[in-house]
């Protein structure tokens, strides 16, 4: 698979909210708390994978390198989902993404 956007991440979490908005009550800014708080929970369990199983297993074991990107994706969706909550585009994103870049490789 080649090609993963923000524009299509951000697509697919709408279709997902959408499909399950009677159950999650879809997207806003007042639903942000509740995506970040998911959020930290799945880096949380991204960490968990890191901790009891090692960066050597991630590298090397298939089944926890497959566990450990799931975690990752979860981050992902959910971070994608408070984007969505305040309606940032990923143009928006980008811009704001390349000055702080920017900034940081001039830091020190």
């Amino acid at each position: 698979m080649s090609g993963l956007t923000f524009e299509k991440m951000q697509e697919m979490q709408k279709r997902l909210q959408e499909k399950y908005y009677d159950k999650w009550g879809g997207l806003s800014p007042d639903k942000s708390r509740e995506k970040l708080l998911w959020l930290y929970g799945e880096l949380g369990e991204a960490a968990d994978v890191i901790k009891k199983k090692g960066s050597s297993e991630i590298m090397s074991d298939e089944a926890v390198r497959r566990h450990f990107i799931e975690e990752m994706c979860d981050v992902l969706m959910y971070y994608n989902d408070v984007l969505l909550c305040f309606d940032i585009s990923p143009e928006e994103l980008e811009e704001i993404y390349f000055e702080k870049h920017n900034s940081n490789m001039g830091r020190w």
